[in-house]
């Protein structure tokens, strides 16, 4: 429930505060006094579009804050809390700031929000109906989200299994379009892909051959020289013709060395040294003596490595920088090929997966529309009573389902219906004003005041059904007057009953009603403060209602009137 509302820099509004409880609380005052402006701030406080022009005239910024107690919603507390906010003492703070520049804040129990999470955790407290939710109700799609809400659980549980396989078969359907609409196109790609497979298939790449014939092709090009190079290095460790060696030179070192053994051990030592240089260079004199004979110089085998490593090269040239890219890209082309193979086997999966998705979806359509059909006939009954009530007593207001029959709509039962998001269905309110009279849409046959009452009638209906703890009204009792005005206040005040009404009004039918009367009145500079906020009390009532009867707040006849109405109000409720 809204306990109180602060305020500032708005419209006409310096700086108020205003108190607010259970029950039905009108709000009342002369044209341009700022009645509206506490809609507008309750509007703000919901997320709702912030108009810089609002600001007060000479205002840096705007700011609206509402406190709001929540012990008995635990949805809304949790939806708080996840937006950093904090709940003290079962009470949260909603706030919006608007500077004259147009730019906007919005906070949530102390921690600063984006507009629209505002939106959403405020969207479950407030209901606000106004001249424009009227006109609202004129549409179909309201109509028949009015009859959705009244219809409760059973039609929001089946709405919902329907709009689940609907978005299946959207998906489906979108899925199925574009491989049909691309499906040349993927032949091409197919085409491409299947042509470079090809090509690298009949060369075989293994993966590092190219740097293995690189190396090969630079050894088979330079044999002759790495040969006289090896064979010169083999004869300068161990020549063949009795030439002075590195063998020879380290075998007579050794012999040196070897004959003064005994007479110093440190030399024996070194003639052990240099006796493993000897084994080394017999090792290393056999091993360049087996490179050299082993350098081919085949010519043939250095064309057979130069026309494979161009034939590697017209590969990477194409599909990767190295032979190892080119077996990863044809990996993953062979992947791609086998998807674009899969074209026409996927086109008939994806047309018999619609099939079947229409074929679910045609009897979650009847049996949502039949659920609807039942709760329209309910809301027809109860609505046509309300007006009764509001002194509409041979008004009909009868909630029409029908649907529309079309070629290629959705097969439901024997017919092919259009279909949409929610259902086959269109609903649509028909009222007969008077008796004899045909029944016509509310668009073509309901004056501002009768629509107004249709507003009244079915926020009452829903109320049974609605979580909304608080209503606000403005002025949605224009076009109202005389016995239907103290119906409307009459309707009001029943469905105070169960939730917190905030009503703006100029009828004194209906301020005569309320549980908490408020004046909203401007200082001498035009301005309202909250000093121009006052609950009144019942002398005040009284002379509020006789200015709203006659515009003067001291006539016996209009006090006197006051006073009836306010005892007629009392009796009633």
């Amino acid at each position: 429930m809204l306990e109180e509302l602060r305020i500032s820099g708005l419209g006409v509004i310096e700086s108020a505060t205003l108190e607010l409880g259970p029950g039905l609380t009108v709000i009342t005052g002369e044209t341009g006094a700022g009645k509206t402006m506490v809609v507008t701030a309750l509007g703000l406080l919901l997320g709702g579009r912030a108009d810089s022009g609002a600001v007060r005239v000479g205002s840096r910024s705007a700011r609206v804050e509402g406190s709001v107690h929540v012990a008995a919603l635990p949805h809304v507390v949790e939806a708080v809390e996840a937006a950093g906010g904090e709940v003290e003492e079962s009470q949260v703070i909603f706030a919006r700031n608007l500077t004259a520049e147009g730019r906007s804040k919005a906070f949530v129990g102390g921690a600063a929000v984006p507009v629209s999470r505002l939106a959403e955790v405020t969207e479950p407290l407030v209901a606000v109906h106004g001249q424009a939710d009227q006109h609202r109700l004129l549409q179909p799609r309201a109509q028949r989200d009015a009859l959705d809400s009244y219809a409760g659980e059973t039609v929001a549980a089946l709405l919902a299994d329907y709009r689940a396989l609907h978005s299946d078969l959207l998906k489906t359907e979108r899925e199925l379009a574009e491989v049909v609409a691309t499906a040349r196109e993927r032949a091409r790609e197919a085409d491409l892909l299947r042509f470079g497979l090809g090509e690298i298939q009949a060369v075989t790449p293994e993966p590092g051959e190219d740097d293995a014939l690189a190396e090969e092709e630079r050894r088979l090009g330079h044999a002759d020289t790495l040969r006289t190079a090896a064979e010169s290095a083999r004869e300068v460790l161990s020549s063949d013709d009795g030439q002075p060696d590195a063998l020879a030179a380290v075998a007579a070192a050794r012999t040196l060395l070897e004959g003064v053994r005994d007479h110093d051990p440190a030399a024996g030592e070194l003639a052990d040294r240099v006796a493993e240089i000897t084994y080394l260079l017999s090792d290393v004199a056999a091993d360049v003596a087996g490179y050299a004979t082993s350098l081919d110089t085949d010519p043939a085998r250095l064309a057979a490595v130069s026309e494979r490593r161009a034939a590697l090269t017209a590969l990477t040239r194409k599909y990767g920088e190295s032979v190892t890219e080119v077996l990863a890209w044809a990996e993953a082309s062979a992947a791609r090929l086998a998807d674009l193979d899969d074209t026409d086997d996927q086109i008939t999966r994806l047309g018999e997966r619609r099939r079947e998705l229409r074929a679910r979806l045609g009897p979650a359509a009847e049996t949502l529309s039949r659920a609807r059909a039942e709760a329209a006939l309910r809301l027809s009954t109860e609505l046509t009573g309300e007006l009764d009530l509001l002194a509409m007593p041979h008004a009909v207001l009868e909630v029409v389902v029908r649907q529309t029959v079309t070629a290629d709509g959705l097969e439901v039962g024997d017919r092919h219906l259009r279909f949409g998001s929610s259902g086959v269905d269109e609903v649509e309110f028909l009222l007969t004003a008077n008796t004899g009279s045909e029944p016509r849409p509310l668009h073509k046959g309901a004056s501002g005041g009768e629509l107004s009452r249709v507003m009244l009638a079915l926020e009452v209906a829903l109320a049974g059904t609605s979580p909304v703890p608080t209503f606000v009204f403005d002025e949605v009792d224009s076009g109202v007057g005389g016995k239907a005005a103290v119906e409307v206040g009459r309707r009001l005040a029943r469905l105070a009953a169960t939730a917190q009404v905030l009503v703006v009004t100029h009828l004194p039918q209906v301020a005569a009603y309320a549980d908490r009367h408020v004046l909203v009145e401007k200082a001498s500079d035009g301005s309202v403060t909250t000093s121009g906020l006052t609950v009144l009390d019942p002398a005040g009532r009284e002379r509020e209602l006789s200015r709203m009867l006659a515009g003067m707040e001291d006539s016996a006849t209009a006090l006197a009137h006051a006073r009836e109405l306010l005892a007629a109000a009392g009796q009633s409720s």
